[in-house]
């Protein structure tokens, strides 16, 4: 890319920036660790909870991680609606929206505070850069987690069926993991995709497998044998087994429901091919796949990268740095699928 460009990998708890100029060593490219955007709005509904304020959500599908402040202040006494749109950053089920006892309003009840909701705020980031001495850029590539779009069913399995999708029907390929466009299900990468205006988008699970990529040894040791990657993030685990420039199995859980000594059993099954997505499902996790072909292969080759990455430390694992910086992997991904992406 020839073009200064700004990374966003927005996660539950921070949302982990670069601003990445062309020629630019890395390391003297800006980087910043910020809360996430849901933090910052379970602030403000804190805040005007807290002034006995009523409150108006407006805006996009994002991040539902205010949603527990939101509950409080309901549970409280206090008041609060808030627009179709934004209702889908609670849940794709209208029905359950009201069941929290929020009035669904297009426009905000007299007397409301209104606060808006988006993952990517153009005028944050145009202030925020402003202030730092940098230009607001052309292109934005950004990464979210989605679950997909399935009022009537499981979060879990809704996610699920994304990742089988990416396997069954667009074969695996890295490229296939960044979107222009994103699928019509990844209902939360659409609404990123429409705050930024402009760049690449996907999941953050994608932008970790992309980010250990990014490193050289990883990827060329992909390339000549398969080799298992695992982001263990604060909330999900997802492992990758990968070959060449394709993924070849996925696995995916909850980070809290796992002991090291537990992932790692789960992992080695996930290599031999012999762990089922009802085992992970039954387990409360999401599910795995691994496709026919990787059965002779042993993905024996274990990189690791994630905050909670440490809980596999006592096993035969490699913690990776992408680009010099942990926090920052996803990132290096999202530079690493545009390149895939543009180059494909």
């Amino acid at each position: 890319m020839d073009q200064p460009t700004l990374c966003l990998d927005i996660g539950s708890g921070t949302q982990d920036v670069l601003y990445f100029f062309p020629g630019e060593e890395l390391d003297n490219c800006p980087k910043f660790v910020l809360p996430s955007p849901a933090l910052q709005v379970a602030g403000k509904i804190e805040k005007l909870s807290r002034q006995k304020k009523n409150i108006h959500l407006y805006g996009h599908n994002m991040g539902g991680g205010f949603a527990r402040v939101l509950k409080r202040h309901l549970q409280q006494g206090g008041k609060a609606s808030i627009t179709s749109e934004a209702a889908f950053a609670l849940s794709d089920s209208k029905d359950r929206v009201l069941g929290m006892d929020l009035e669904i309003r297009e426009n905000s009840p007299a007397g409301h505070v209104p606060v808006y909701l988006s993952d990517f705020d153009p005028g944050f980031w145009q202030g925020y850069l402003a202030q730092t001495g940098l230009e607001y850029p052309e292109l934005i590539l950004a990464s979210v987690q989605d679950h997909g779009f399935h009022p009537q069913g499981s979060n879990r399995l809704g996610r699920f069926e994304i990742w089988k999708k990416f396997l069954l029907q667009s074969g695996g390929f890295l490229h296939e993991l960044i979107f222009d466009q994103p699928p019509a299900e990844m209902t939360r990468l659409i609404s990123l995709k429409q705050c930024t205006g402009t760049g690449l988008v996907c999941d953050t699970g994608a932008a970790a497998l992309l980010g250990a990529l990014f490193d050289p040894e990883v990827e060329m040791l992909a390339l000549k044998r398969g080799i298992c990657v695992v982001n263990v993030g604060n909330s999900h685990v997802i492992a990758f087994l990968v070959h060449e420039n394709r993924v070849l199995g996925i696995y995916e859980h909850h980070t809290g429901l796992l002991s090291g000594k537990k992932l790692w059993a789960q992992l080695d099954s996930l290599k031999k091919g012999i762990l089922t997505s009802e085992q992970v499902f039954d387990d409360q996790g999401h599910g795995c796949l691994i496709l026919e072909e990787s059965a002779a292969k042993d993905f024996g080759p274990t990189f690791v990268l994630g905050p909670r990455r440490r809980i596999l430390s006592e096993f035969d694992v490699r913690f990776i740095c992408p680009g010099g910086d942990v926090m920052l992997a996803g990132c290096f991904g999202l530079l690493k699928g545009a390149f895939l992406r543009y180059n494909k």
